[in-house]
């Protein structure tokens, strides 16, 4: 490793997200031949194959998976020691990588993308919508900073005490749940109680990696149950099958608050006690004192913050 060197590391990197000497070579503005040169600079070093050739791309070998998470934190630690100690975001080039819930996006992408747009006009942003992984991402410094929802109560497992040590994160807004239903539906004829919400049927979106809802918690610990119809992970399709149906449809009340506007839905309120929720902004410790981060991170809170107070 005596002359090794490092600018293979970003082409590992690359390929390990690409899967795909085609698609690494473009993002790296390189031709694929000096992509599959490196390439095998790289498992002449690491002593590895490092992918395998299948009919749908590269497939990482064991110890390419198991160097991917050692990359990512090389490369984060490497980039701080090269980025400059005063940002000027009108010159900078960076990519942020944020990973988010699905409700997130239109609570905050309209609000701090025009101003950042302004500031900085080529600084680029890689969003994915919030998954199983996400959290680990951010452990391994993998995503700089993620936007997930999390419960202040305490009966729920995803209190905002639970998140881990090694993250630091901030609240961006609180929000509570809210029942959608059609104009017309029979439901509206009856008295609304728990009863009534419990009697007829529920289409419920799982999002942001997150498999049962507050309210599934408490209903449990009364012995009660929703009667779910169809489980979907994209709230557009939820709202409008909601519209052509007579399912019930649980949603946070800021997003709905958005999207009402599209479709013909009635909104209730939910029939038993919850503790609102939270919507968090979160980021590794590691990032705290990266001035183009903290920038990144103000500029997502104030404005967010300004349209939805506290």
């Amino acid at each position: 490793m005596k002359n090794f060197d490092f600018n293979l590391l970003t082409v590992l990197e690359v390929l390990l997200e690409e899967q795909s000497v085609t698609a690494a070579a473009t993002r790296l503005h390189l031709s694929q031949s000096a992509v599959s040169k490196q390439l095998s600079k790289l498992r002449e070093t690491f002593d590895d194959k490092l992918f395998e050739r299948t009919a749908y791309g590269l497939r990482p070998t064991p110890k390419a998976k198991q160097l991917a998470p050692e990359l990512r934190r090389v490369l984060n630690q490497v980039e701080q020691l090269t980025r400059p100690s005063e940002f000027d975001p009108s010159l900078s080039r960076r990519k942020f990588r944020i990973e988010l819930v699905e409700t997130a996006y239109s609570l905050t992408y309209p609000y701090f993308m025009p101003e950042l747009l302004k500031q900085a006009p080529n600084i680029s942003i890689d969003s994915k919508t919030w998954h199983s992984q996400s959290m680990d991402k951010l452990l391994r410094c993998e995503t700089d900073m993620g936007i997930a929802c999390r419960e202040w109560d305490e009966r729920s497992l995803l209190h905002i005490k639970n998140l881990p040590q090694e993250l630091n994160y901030i609240e961006l807004t609180r929000d509570h749940s809210v029942c959608l239903v059609r104009k017309d539906h029979p439901l509206l004829k009856e008295e609304w109680n728990l009863d009534t919400f419990l009697k007829h049927r529920h289409l419920q979106v799982s999002f942001g990696g997150i498999a049962q809802w507050l309210l599934d918690d408490v209903l449990q610990i009364q012995h009660l149950k929703r009667d779910i119809a169809i489980n979907l992970t994209d709230f557009n399709c939820a709202m409008q099958l909601c519209e052509k149906s007579d399912l019930i449809l649980c949603s946070p009340a800021k997003y709905a608050n958005e999207m009402l506007g599209h479709y013909q839905l009635v909104t209730l309120p939910v029939p038993t006690k919850l503790v609102p929720g939270t919507y968090v902004l979160l980021w590794h410790r590691h990032f705290d004192l990266d001035p183009s981060h903290r920038w990144l991170r103000e500029m997502i809170i104030e404005s967010v913050q300004q349209v939805y107070p506290a």
